[in-house]
């Protein structure tokens, strides 16, 4: 079984900073795109940031210059750097891994179970 545990969530003042980490484990022969997504709350769930396995990234306008994606491949975890937060930030933070479990295997996607950013004073 494959799992993808997040942690680095809570309250943060605006202007603050969080590092959101997302590990993952268990039967994984290769991970290819990894990811952030988020869902306020009476809001749909919407991309944040991406990363492939050679590095490259691509981010929502609305984080764009305040966040960093990153990833540490033999560490299977991503992280989400995340500056000058602002109360429109708050939401469920979500990992997202796109994985092979087998040599020539198919492709899943998976979830961790989300961690909440709370941005406030």
């Amino acid at each position: 079984q494959v799992q993808l545990v997040e942690s680095g969530g809570g309250l943060v003042q605006p202007g603050g900073s969080l590092r959101l980490s997302c590990a993952a484990s268990g039967s994984i022969w290769s991970i290819n795109t990894m990811g952030w997504h988020r869902q306020a709350p009476g809001k749909d769930r919407e991309l944040v940031a991406t990363i492939t396995t050679n590095g490259n990234t691509d981010y929502a306008d609305s984080v764009k210059g305040r966040f960093t994606i990153s990833r540490d491949n033999a560490k299977k975890t991503v992280y989400l750097q995340m500056n000058s937060l602002k109360p429109e930030d708050t939401a469920v933070y979500y990992c997202k891994a796109l994985l092979t479990a087998i040599v020539g295997g198919p492709e899943y996607r998976y979830w961790g179970q989300g961690t909440q950013v709370t941005v406030s004073s």
